[in-house]
């Protein structure tokens, strides 16, 4: 075959690979979790009623977040895409698009092989393919604040100006995706840039950011006045960092644990990054501070969700593409990568109660819950033989393609077999089917708010609270997920 033909093959592969990991059976499963119908709703209703500016939530003003991701939902509610894809396509294409901008990136100032690598690494990471398959903030604000970061990578490094317009204008998307968070993550760019400092503050990079980002802020509150800066920013930027309010309180350790989730299965890359030599080059200690203040900033604010670290992943995807890059034996490090999907069967069997949660907590590994990883294990420890045999040789890149092939072959079996079986038990869609076969009055009884905001995301905004009238079914919760019964007869008085 000749080399043209051996890469558009390899591109070709890649594309199938990119497709299974983002787009394949996309909508196998429901709305779930508390945020994702809400933030679908919102951008439905902007679609429907023509109004871009104030989001609303059930007819009510909702500012808890800014508009870019309900811009998204609702620009593909206009295109034809249903309720399940509307508001997932967008970000699962944001997704692939960062990934091909992180790539051409990389190449530019590391090399093709560290962008390759971190290219591989990031695109198989458990944490940015999950949070690409959901139409929540994570992903977009991830996206555009790494995007703003690493197009700021030539100007630390040669003082090369030309992108900078474009950081900030990528800045500004982040802010309208996640407000004021984008901006203290971007600390460690004023740090390594304080000696050329007045270059962020030229005309033309600072009128980019304004532009982007003020107008929607400006209108939304001369259209709805104090309660918008009151509810978004005192509120949701300020009060997540001073207080437990929000009832997402978690030990100031949680962010370890679920930063190995997150990078599953390259977590025993960790150990690379470690190399003195690593951090030779003013970029490469950017993205080591990205990473380093970030992790301190969201663990010392009382609320934590996984999700939070997601816009350091890029950062250290890179460093670990540049680790793999300068190492001399990798082997072990990564024949741990492929020996840990043993534990695939374990992540099957928990996958039900992280989803059921909405992936807002750190779950412990049962390593003892299913013996059919046992199974696994004669196989993963041959193809791990066979990496470090090829890493010995020089060849690299095969212990590292073994490892994303088997996440690509993970995710196409947990999204065909394993997702499909959580609809039921995770999102209220086959409740809103089974209660539109009843063809009689439905009603909403007694349940988690969630439920109740995700059976009306289907409804349309339809449902209504049970009243004193006596007839048809009503929906109430039953353990952990509601369940549709008929109505009692009202009492005699």
């Amino acid at each position: 075959m000749s080399r043209r033909g051996t890469v558009l093959t390899v591109c070709a592969g890649f594309a199938v690979a990119l497709f299974i990991l983002y787009f394949f059976n996309l909508a196998a499963m429901g709305m779930f979790g508390p945020d994702e119908p809400r933030y679908a709703a919102i951008g439905r209703e902007m679609a429907h009623s023509g109004d871009w500016i104030t989001p609303r939530l059930w007819g009510n003003p909702w500012f808890e977040k800014p508009a870019l991701l309900y811009w998204m939902t609702g620009a593909a509610t206009l295109l034809g895409l249903g309720p399940d894809l509307a508001p997932r396509v967008p970000v699962a294409l944001m997704s692939v698009a960062f990934l091909v901008f992180f790539f051409w990136i990389l190449r530019r100032e590391f090399g093709f092989k560290v962008a390759l690598y971190s290219s591989m690494i990031l695109a198989t990471s458990a944490g940015w393919i999950a949070y690409s398959q959901v139409g929540v903030t994570d992903l977009p604000l991830a996206a555009t604040f790494s995007a703003a970061m690493l197009l700021c990578l030539p100007w630390l490094r040669a003082h090369d100006r030309r992108f900078l317009p474009a950081a900030a204008a990528v800045l500004a998307l982040a802010v309208l995706a996640k407000s004021l968070v984008p901006l203290v993550l971007a600390l460690p760019l004023f740090w390594f840039g304080r000696k050329q400092i007045a270059d962020l503050f030229r005309p033309a990079v600072i009128g980019t950011f304004a532009v982007v980002a003020l107008p929607w802020h400006l209108l939304c509150w001369w259209r709805n006045g104090s309660p918008f800066l009151t509810t978004l920013f005192l509120q949701h930027q300020f009060g997540r960092f001073t207080s437990g309010a929000l009832q997402h309180v978690q030990p100031v350790w949680f962010y370890g644990p679920d930063l190995l989730a997150l990078l599953f299965p390259w977590l025993f890359l960790l150990p690379l990054l470690f190399r003195r030599d690593l951090y030779d080059a003013p970029t490469s200690r950017f993205l080591l501070l990205i990473v380093v203040f970030g992790s301190l900033f969201f663990s010392a604010a009382p609320n934590k969700l996984p999700g939070y670290l997601l816009p350091l992943l890029p950062a250290l995807a890179a460093l670990m593409g540049m680790a793999l890059a300068r190492a001399r034996f990798a082997a072990g490090w990564l024949t741990g990568s492929i020996a840990i999907f043993a534990l695939i069967p374990v992540i099957s069997w928990m996958l039900p109660i992280a989803m059921a949660d909405g992936m807002r907590h750190a779950y412990p590994v049962d390593l003892a819950a299913r013996g059919g990883a046992a199974l696994l294990v004669p196989p993963l420890l041959m193809l791990g033989a066979l990496g470090i045999l090829a890493d010995r040789s020089g060849r690299r890149i095969v212990p590292i393609a073994s490892v994303f092939c088997l996440v690509v072959l993970s995710v196409f079996w947990l999204k065909a077999r394993a997702i499909p079986r959580l609809d039921p038990d995770v999102s209220p869609r086959s409740l809103w089917r089974q209660a539109v076969a009843k063809g009689q009055p439905v009603c909403a009884g007694e349940m988690h708010r969630a439920w109740r905001d995700g059976l009306n995301y289907y409804w349309q905004g339809g449902l209504q609270d049970c009243g004193p009238a006596a007839g048809g079914f009503q929906i109430v919760q039953d353990g952990r997920r509601p369940v549709i019964q008929p109505r009692p007869a009202p009492r005699n008085p």
